[in-house]
């Protein structure tokens, strides 16, 4: 149309390789797809470290990748996971992304892809996420990294990294938005039939709490005592006197192998008790009894600390499906 803006399309790769997370590549490809559907905004690229034929986890194929070299200027790329990243990044997947990241005007991450940018040394004094599974082991593997192991995406400056697995299509959007405004992502985001931005943070989809396993004796009995039954008298009194300890020890074994307070980590213990009784059918006045939290106000604090979001819209999210 006369005086219609031109819409600029901008060139996408995507970085895969063999065993890469099926959905860490589909989910943020669709989203470009479905930008495309007004306009073309976006040509996207699958770039692997020798092209050709890629095989997933799933076991299917990603079919005609290119080889870095063949790619050209891209003004974002964009790496997806897998869950092997995390123990190693093999030295091609990294060559590849640091090939095509030096002169790109964004970089971005899906998952574990983050150990990737990490490996590369782009991620070093600044803020970035993985899969909340992971995000100790970015953590202590890059400690000049600032991890915030419960955010679905973050930006800082051209480097975006994401949450495990489908919050690369949270990503994506916000990639979209910046590019082409808010409405365009909404609209992508209504026929995804996925929340624009979801509130919240990724914790609040872990069933499990991701402690690790305590190295003394008396800190096991302890925490398996309190997993085995979050609801029971788990004062700190008590829980010493179960282990012949006094409370100052405990809570000093506490600080040195978990790194939290006995009463910070036995609420996270609660509260996740509460997310599952919940998204078993009980109400909220329930859940926060037997969870052991308590009252409706103790667990709505709790929510609000942990995940950033009321028990009553996570009731109302989590288990409308069921209705």
């Amino acid at each position: 149309m006369p005086g219609s803006p031109q819409i600029r399309t901008s060139r996408a790769a995507l970085i895969v390789y063999d065993d890469v997370t099926l959905l860490d590549v589909s989910g943020p490809l669709e989203v470009f797809h479905q930008a495309n559907r007004a306009a073309k905004r976006y040509e996207t690229i699958l770039v692997s470290p020798t092209g050709g034929n890629v095989t997933t986890s799933a076991g299917l194929t990603l079919a005609g990748t290119v080889k870095p070299a063949d790619v050209g200027k891209v003004d974002t790329v964009l790496i997806a996971g897998a869950d092997h990243l995390a123990e190693r990044v093999p030295d091609d997947v990294r060559a590849t992304a640091a090939a095509l990241a030096q002169d790109a005007e964004r970089v971005a991450s899906v998952c574990t892809g983050a150990f990737v940018l990490a490996a590369i040394g782009v991620l070093d004094g600044r803020r970035a996420t993985t899969h909340w599974r992971h995000a100790s082991t970015l953590a202590s593997k890059h400690p000049k990294i600032h991890v915030e192991p419960d955010a679905l995406h973050i930006t800082d400056g051209r480097y975006v990294t994401s949450a495990g697995i489908s919050a690369g299509i949270d990503l994506t959007l916000a990639l979209v938005e910046a590019d082409h405004g808010s409405a365009v992502a909404r609209e992508v985001a209504r026929e995804l039939v996925v929340f624009m931005q979801r509130p919240g943070g990724q914790s609040q989809f872990s069933t499990a709490i991701a402690t690790p396993p305590a190295k003394s004796d008396p800190l096991r009995i302890v925490t398996a005592a309190v997993v085995a039954d979050p609801g029971a008298d788990h004062s700190l009194p008590t829980l010493a006197k179960q282990v012949s300890l006094s409370p100052r020890h405990l809570t000093r074994l506490f600080q040195s192998e978990l790194q939290t307070t006995p009463g910070r980590w036995i609420e996270r213990v609660r509260l996740d008790r509460a997310q599952q009784l919940i998204l078993d059918g009980h109400s909220i006045t329930a859940a926060a009894r037997h969870s052991g939290l308590g009252s409706d106000e103790t667990l709505r604090r709790a929510f609000a600390r942990h995940l950033s979001t009321t028990p009553s819209e996570y009731k109302r999210r989590f288990t409308a499906a069921a209705n």
